[in-house]
Order: C-alpha cells, then structure tokens, then sequence
C-alpha cells in the first residue's frame, strides 16, 4: 500500500493535485487536466490531542466532521468523482498512552474512510469503504494513504472516518462553533467504548451524537470527473 508521509495536516490544492495525480495513476487512468479536490481542507489546521494530558482519541466509532466555524458540511462530496487517497494527522501517544488504548479499545490503533449516504434524521448508509490501516507505524506524523482501487463519489455523499479500535486523529479544545457527529444513538454519547463503527456495506446507523469544540484530523482527495464539452453546433 503506497503511502506519502506528509508534514502539514491539511495539503494546499497545489500540493493536494500532486499526490492525487500519484494517486490515481495507481487507481484510475490518467484525466489531462485533471482538478483535484482536498476534502475536509479547512484552515486553521489544528494538531491532534496526544501526547497531551489527558491524551484524547476517536474510539470504535464511524465520525465527520459537521462544522468549523461558520463552515459547515466539511466532509461532503462536491463534486461526482472519485476518491483516490485519504490522509490523517496522528497525535504522537506515549507507551503507556497506547497501551491503554490497546487494552481498553480493542487492539492497535486502526482506522479507514467509509463513504456514506445521509438520509433522513441523522441517519447515514454506508455506500462505500477504503482500505484499513493500521496507525501506530505513523504516530506524530500526517501519512497520506493511497488507495488501491479508488472510490465513486457522487456529489452530496459524506467522507467519514472509521476508527474501529483507536486513533490518536482527535484536535481539542477548540470553539464551541466547532463539532463532529459520531454514528452513535440518543442516549448513547458518552459510551465511548462500545463498537459503534460503520464496517459493512449498506449497514444505516443514526448520528444522533454531537461532539463540540473537537475536530477529527483527517481530509480526502478528490479527483471530480471530467467536464464534457458542449456538443458542438450542426
């Protein structure tokens, strides 16, 4: 699996364009022209919790982001394409850190992008996923993972993050115009521990939980469809 270590966490279009075109020599054929798309690029970037104590970090859950600022649908397709690489800012959690997760969540940290579907109150179908990885070879670094075979997007769908033990991709104490939804049920928001993950095709669950003053570190790349030329006049 080809992966592109990256030192910011959000990639500039120019630079979003470069590792996308790399990408997608491996996925799909070559579009001249082609524009890419970075997915969840809103600036200021903000860095992962851990080390920090208390050190926090998404656990067993399908998340996106719901707004930063007054930005709002950050994660949403804009464009019908095809998603060819994913990157995550890691947090760099100490030993102890991880082997507390690692204990209490399930196994390594690991995670993958799912494509969902958002329909009516809250819920979302899973459409799509990617490939999982295992994060702890990157902690303290921002990996940009490449996908082996790219996905269909169409315009309107949502980019999640599947995290179904850890990971240390968790930005806090941020504004209060800043949230994340989670796919976990009413009365279900402070059970952090108990495997809510979206990990089949086709499986619906509820976002009802919304995180405040939080931001999961993560973004997409895009490549949209080609623009077809007006047909031209008889």
């Amino acid at each position: 699996m080809p992966v592109i270590p990256r030192r910011p966490l959000i990639s500039t279009l120019a630079a979003a364009a470069a590792a996308a075109a790399a990408a997608a020599a491996l996925a799909v054929p070559a579009t001249a022209g082609a524009e890419a798309i970075e997915i969840g690029a809103t600036q200021p970037a903000s860095p992962p919790s851990c080390p920090a104590r208390p050190c926090l970090a998404v656990s067993r859950t399908t998340g996106y982001q719901a707004k930063i600022g007054p930005t709002r649908g950050i994660m949403t397709v804009p464009k019908t394409g095809r998603i060819v690489a994913w990157t995550i800012a890691l947090g760099n959690p100490g030993a102890q850190q991880t082997t507390f997760f690692n204990q209490r969540l399930g196994g390594e940290s690991e995670a993958q992008i799912t494509i969902l579907d958002p329909r009516r109150k809250l819920r979302s179908r899973v459409v799509a996923e990617g490939d999982p990885q295992k994060l702890q070879p990157y902690f303290g670094s921002t990996p940009q993972f490449a996908l082996q075979t790219s996905i269909r997007v169409r315009k309107g769908q949502v980019v999640a993050l599947s995290v179904p033990t850890w990971a240390p991709a968790l930005a806090v104490g941020l504004g209060a115009d800043t949230s994340w939804r989670a796919s976990r049920g009413r009365g279900k928001c402070e059970d952090t521990s108990a495997q809510t993950a979206q990990l089949r095709a086709s499986q619906l669950a509820q976002y009802f939980c919304l995180y405040r003053t939080a931001r999961l570190t993560y973004s997409a790349t895009l490549i949209p469809d080609p623009v077809k030329p007006p047909a031209a006049a008889q």
